[in-house]
């Protein structure tokens, strides 16, 4: 396995990639609501990094990818593709996928939006996966493992009664938009890679209301549940530490916060 440790200066770079891109989630916390389409989102946040960030949209041209983002709703898992036709109505929720290139290093986030009001069942599966990728950020240090993270992820899902997607994962990240490790969200502590300070890598849980098995749709991108249930998903981009982490697409409402 072979892991490029970030330098400062690559580290820098890489922070300023992902504060453009928390800023691309507070553009989108009023364009989100019930009448807009999934195309619109698409259309705004292709023309936000574009012309506002003077970026670039990372996943527009990856693996062929035509879109910016994924919009997932639902219960679509990930990689739910924009359509002209999919307009959000009210209690839908929804995960934007973003990631974004700025002076050649990727930055790689997401974030659930609820749309008006919710189901209170929508509202804690949304709330539980935050919970549980906040969990598996805080286990992050030298001398950690990635077991230790993809426990902590899996025990907070868990013993809410969700469950935890295996097919997909976390994963480094850099000039190149996956590079390695991968960061599964499940695990046994102690186990798996020893992290070391200049990793750089995603924790982008996928927690379902009900089975983890999925199914993949014929567009080729889209998967949804098996069983129609709902599905959750938040990601940030994690940088370790001499002494700890730092979540370089953190948001301003989470800087707020204290996390």
């Amino acid at each position: 396995m072979s892991i490029h440790l970030k330098s400062a200066d690559e580290l820098a770079l890489m922070r300023e990639a992902g504060q453009l891109l928390a800023r691309v989630f507070a553009m989108l916390d009023d364009f989100i609501v019930a009448g807009v389409s999934t195309m619109d989102i698409n259309n705004r946040v292709e023309d936000y990094i574009v012309n506002d960030l003077q970026a670039r949209p990372a996943s527009k041209g990856q693996y062929d990818y035509p879109y910016v983002l994924n919009t997932s709703i639902n219960h679509v898992v990930c990689h739910g593709m924009p359509k002209d036709g999919q307009l959000l109505r009210k209690g839908d929720i929804i995960n934007c996928d973003i990631t974004l290139e700025k002076n050649g290093f990727i930055a790689d986030s997401s974030k659930m939006y609820c749309v008006d009001a919710v189901s209170p069942i929508a509202e804690r599966l949304v709330r539980t996966t935050y919970d549980a990728m906040w969990a598996g950020i805080r286990t992050v240090k030298p001398g950690a493992t990635l077991g230790d993270v993809g426990y902590a992820v899996q025990k907070v899902a868990e013993a809410a009664g969700y469950s935890v997607v295996r097919e997909y994962c976390g994963h480094g990240i850099g000039r190149e938009m996956h590079e390695e490790p991968e960061v599964t969200h499940y695990g046994r502590p102690g186990t798996g890679l020893t992290l070391k300070p200049g990793m750089v890598f995603t924790i982008e849980p996928m927690i379902n209301q009900g089975s983890h098995k999925l199914k993949h749709m014929s567009d080729g991108w889209t998967v949804i549940t098996r069983d129609k249930k709902l599905s959750a998903q938040w990601e940030h981009t994690i940088a370790v530490t001499d002494d700890g982490f730092e979540v370089l697409t953190l948001r301003e409402e989470e800087r707020l916060a204290g996390l």
